[in-house]
């Protein structure tokens, strides 16, 4: 006899979830896609460095390096039998995920100390002050949102700044929040499971958002039909937190298994111990199922990169080092930029471990992760963006070729040569978002070296 076809349809009419939902329905809801063989939503990662990637530290050894003006044709090397680069050196048990990309250029951005929104948006930001599009995050995140369309989360050299606006977008002229205390990004997600002052900030934004909408609703109806379109902005911006806070609350036994516990690190002024932080609630969200887009910015926009990692026993500011890049007599500055950059790779590599631990439909976690590696600053300390060096980790389940590679395209205008724009649109057809001209057009250069994905990418 021929069996009739599992499908999740079928599956969830047959099933009716009691007071076991918030911690049954997601995990059911992953087994009865991966029966129908659709598999979970391709999650992602994006770690945005501020002051610049110089290409040659992310070069294996036993890869010849080529400079820029040099490159006439487009280049790709395996990996097997290379020696990684200090930078990269934390991420050598995923190698074969790992694909290391050279020579796209981005000068439709901003260049300089940063490009802010630019990096992720392939277009002129003007320190965040000309958003024109949403970011490649956002776009991937609306596409295929968890309770959270994107967590973007990050530190900045201020200590005391919460809230920034620096890399992301989810419109025009609409700049995500960066959150730059842990503790605060922990309420905001895990609130609805923790104790003490955490649970008690919880509750009281929600009773501020109930109170809020009600008080916009009575006011609503004095005001004529303009100002009633304004309110309707503000209305709706409430209403929805008042629905995200809603579903924490739904999902509070799935996030209580997944959240971190909340240790002094969360409220450490040290920038290590925050940055460490911030990866911990990323991965935790991603786990979670808070959201399948999380972004974390490193000292992203001007001046927020003159961090210094003191944590790692660096003395001076990244700015400092920044300009110590141009010394050739002196290689401290190389030294501990490649210190700060292996630790971010560090904490990438911790992500990815806790990921392969997650089982899902034939695999883990991983496989349908990627993990996007950029600067704010493209190659260079005052950059121009004649080059943007990229580290993209996973396969996104095959839609990423696979195999450990090092990719490098042409010169700036030559034969061959790429944008950024191409990589988003690789990342996003990868994400199942399929885009082929994402950003803006650099006027100097043949608009197909914008256009689609990159063929020596994508599977």
């Amino acid at each position: 006899m021929k069996r009739s076809p599992f499908t999740r349809r079928k599956f969830l009419n047959r099933v009716s979830l009691g007071a076991s939902a918030p911690i049954l329905a997601p995990l059911l809801d992953r087994v009865v896609l991966g029966a129908e063989g659709k598999g979970a939503p391709t999650r992602f990662l994006f770690v945005v460095e501020g002051n610049s990637v110089p290409p040659l530290q992310i070069c294996p050894e036993g890869i010849p390096f080529v400079e820029r003006e040099k490159r006439n044709g487009v280049a790709e090397h395996s990996l097997q039998g290379t020696t990684l680069p200090t930078a990269l050196k934390p991420v050598e048990a995923f190698r074969d995920q790992l694909t290391i990309v050279q020579g796209l250029s981005g000068r439709m951005c901003s260049g300089g100390h940063s490009s802010d929104h630019g990096a992720l948006g392939a277009y002129h930001a003007n320190q965040g002050r000309n958003i024109q599009a949403p970011t490649v995050d956002a776009v991937i995140g609306q596409a295929h949102p968890g309770i959270f369309e994107n967590v973007v989360l990050g530190i900045s050299s201020d200590v005391n700044k919460v809230v920034d606006f620096n890399c992301s977008a989810s419109a025009r002229g609409r700049s995500l929040a960066t959150i730059c205390h842990p503790d605060v990004a922990y309420t905001r997600l895990f609130g609805s499971v923790a104790e003490g002052e955490a649970k008690a900030s919880f509750q009281a934004r929600r009773n501020l958002i109930d109170y809020m909408s009600s008080d916009i609703k009575r006011a609503r109806k004095a005001l004529g039909s303009v100002e009633k379109e304004k309110m309707d902005l503000y209305l709706s911006s409430f209403e929805t937190l008042g629905r995200t806070s809603k579903r924490l609350i739904e999902e509070r036994e799935t996030l209580r298994q997944v959240a971190p516990d909340l240790t002094d690190k969360f409220s450490s002024r040290v920038e290590t111990d925050r940055l460490d932080s911030h990866f911990e609630l990323a991965t935790a969200s991603l786990i979670g199922g808070l959201t399948n887009v999380a972004t974390i910015s490193s000292g992203v926009g001007f001046p927020n990169f003159s961090v210094t990692f003191n944590g790692l026993g660096i003395p001076e500011n990244k700015h400092r080092i920044g300009h110590a890049l141009y010394l050739e007599d002196d290689r401290q500055g190389w030294e501990w930029s490649e210190q700060i950059r292996a630790y971010h790779f560090e904490l990438i590599a911790r992500t990815m471990k806790k990921l392969q631990s997650m089982p899902e439909g034939d695999g883990t976690m991983l496989d349908n992760t990627v993990i996007v590696y950029l600067s704010d600053g493209a190659e260079t300390h005052h950059s121009r963006c004649f080059e943007w060096p990229y580290v993209v980790l996973g396969t996104a389940n095959g839609r990423i070729k696979s195999g450990g590679r090092y990719l490098q395209y042409s010169d700036y205008g030559a034969d061959g040569h790429r944008t950024i724009n191409a990589m988003h649109n690789t990342l996003l057809h990868a994400g199942g978002v399929p885009i082929d001209d994402f950003g803006h057009l650099d006027p100097n250069l043949d608009e197909a070296m914008h256009h689609g994905p990159l063929g020596e990418m994508l599977g």
